[in-house]
């Protein structure tokens, strides 16, 4: 705990760095309270009124990634927190003004919370510094989002900047699609999420420039790997995703047994700058569909992806898990 500072120039001024980690530390204790009173303001009076549920899952990624930007002094546009606000927005059309008045009102909760606090807060020589780096966060985090948004426009909806792939809107569109077709003529199909494993440590370890270069090579797998008529997307930040239209189902889990082994066995990449070779694997989850009907819908399949990925992931990563959907047996969708 620090002493209350005395004068500007005191010995007893905490260090900017450890003043971030503190302000991080209580907006993150106190995200529950920043929400509750930033969620009390939406919809805007005037705007476009969004479900409950969006804005939560917003304000609460809008709060992880303020605190962050707090921490560490900035926002990085490819970011987990800010790639999963950009997906939120995207798929729930929210308004990107309404974004910007969620992250301002969560910045007047936060320095609200702040204020309270007895050895940072309103009383203290300190105030002054907090706000400016409560404030500049948040400019960050609009920055960051921003970029990410321009960076996306340059290369449209249909193809991911760095691996040239689909992007996830194509993918849902098509999924939409391909539910349709195989409730008509009865084909089977399958759907494969493939999960990068431990991205995130390797992007902390090695720089996002390096974990950059080792999405397009998986990029690059995939693309050499499956037929013109799949649809190869890249899902996620850490995601792939293929869909295969009226595929053998026991062919699809040994294509996705081969894409895993080929990662394992040929896509280590090397840290030029510390020569170290850093192994690369992914985890995935194949859906296997037999039958459907109008009921089943394309996020309902996504998510039976993600939940094979995770049993994937807890079971030690590196492996393909399988499930089946079949509408007309017992073998349901879960919702």
């Amino acid at each position: 705990m620090w002493p209350r500072a005395v004068a500007a120039d005191s010995q007893d001024v905490p260090h900017q760095g450890e003043l971030r980690l503190r302000i991080a530390r209580i907006i993150e204790e106190r995200t529950d309270t920043i929400l509750n009173d930033s969620l009390g303001l939406f919809p805007p009076q005037g705007g476009k009124a969004t479900d409950a549920e969006t804005l939560t899952r917003v304000a609460d990624l809008v709060v992880r990634t303020f605190a962050g930007a707090i921490r560490t002094g900035s926002v990085d546009a490819r970011s987990g927190n800010v790639v999963g606000l950009q997906r939120v927005v995207g798929e729930k059309h929210l308004p990107v003004n309404q974004l910007f008045g969620v992250a301002y009102v969560i910045e007047r909760a936060a320095l609200d919370e702040l204020a309270l606090d007895a050895m940072i807060g309103v009383t203290s020589d300190t105030w002054p510094e907090v706000g400016q780096i409560v404030r500049r966060a948040s400019l960050d985090l609009l920055s960051g989002f921003a970029e990410r948004l321009s960076q996306d426009a340059v290369h449209g909806a249909v193809s991911d900047a760095l691996t040239t792939l689909h992007t996830r809107q194509v993918m849902m569109a098509v999924l939409d699609k391909e539910i349709q077709r195989s409730e008509r003529s009865g084909h089977p199909f399958a759907l494969i999420l493939f999960d990068v494993d431990r991205l995130g440590e390797i992007n902390e370890a090695h720089g996002f420039a390096f974990g950059d270069r080792l999405l397009e090579r998986i990029g690059i797998v995939l693309h050499n790997y499956f037929r013109e008529q799949d649809w190869v997307c890249r899902a996620g930040s850490d995601e792939f995703a293929v869909l295969l239209p009226e595929t053998p189902l026991g062919h699809a889990e040994l294509l996705a047994e081969r894409v895993r082994v080929t990662v394992r066995d040929r896509l280590a990449l090397r840290d030029y700058r510390t020569e170290e070779q850093v192994m690369v694997t992914v985890s995935a989850g194949v859906v296997l569909v037999e039958a459907v009907d109008s009921s089943v819908q394309a996020a309902q399949l996504v998510i039976e992806a993600e939940q094979a990925v995770l049993r994937a992931k807890h079971a030690g990563r590196n492996r393909v898990v399988r499930t089946a959907i079949n509408v007309r047996s017992t073998a349901h969708p879960r919702r």
